[in-house]
């Protein structure tokens, strides 16, 4: 499995609900990794999205304790083993975990590659996840140049487990 985010300079993810900032060229980088693979969210994430439904061109998976709970063009399943259950039928490189922070945190270690966009920025985040550099078991295996849009400087890096 792979993860995919953008988080600031002290990993902070999101504020109020939503994205921290808007960077056209993360969203295409989001778009290109993701479009045609199996994502994984949590309900948090699906309901900040746009029209609350999953994401086209993509199998969406939401992991939501709410055994009720309904979503357009999203697979709900409704424990941790469920979930495993149903991404055991893919390839693991096929399948991206793109949020929220209470998934990222609870699931990193399960990740093989993490793709974050790390902006160089404190954008007053009120939701944060792990610090990957402090953790000896991934290694940076590659790192854009940076890019600066919207105002924020950013570069594109991959952690691999080691």
């Amino acid at each position: 499995m792979n993860l995919i985010v953008a988080a600031d300079n002290r990993w902070g993810i999101g504020r109020d609900g939503g994205l921290l900032a808007s960077i056209p060229t993360d969203m295409k980088y989001f778009k290109d990794h993701t479009t045609g693979k199996v994502v994984v969210m949590g309900r948090k994430t699906l309901e900040s999205m746009p029209n609350k439904r999953g994401l086209p061109n993509r199998i969406n998976y939401v992991l939501t304790t709410n055994p009720d709970y309904e979503a357009e063009r999203c697979n709900v399943v409704n424990s941790e083993e469920e979930l495993w259950e149903e991404l055991s039928k893919y390839d693991p490189d096929e399948v991206f975990l793109i949020g929220g922070a209470a998934l990222y945190n609870k699931f990193y270690r399960m990740c093989d590659k993490l793709y974050v966009t790390k902006m160089d920025a404190d954008l007053d985040a009120d939701t944060f996840i792990v610090n990957f550099d402090d953790d000896p078991d991934y290694e940076v295996v590659s790192e854009s140049e940076p890019v600066t849009e919207n105002g924020i400087t950013f570069r594109f890096v991959v952690y691999e487990k080691k």
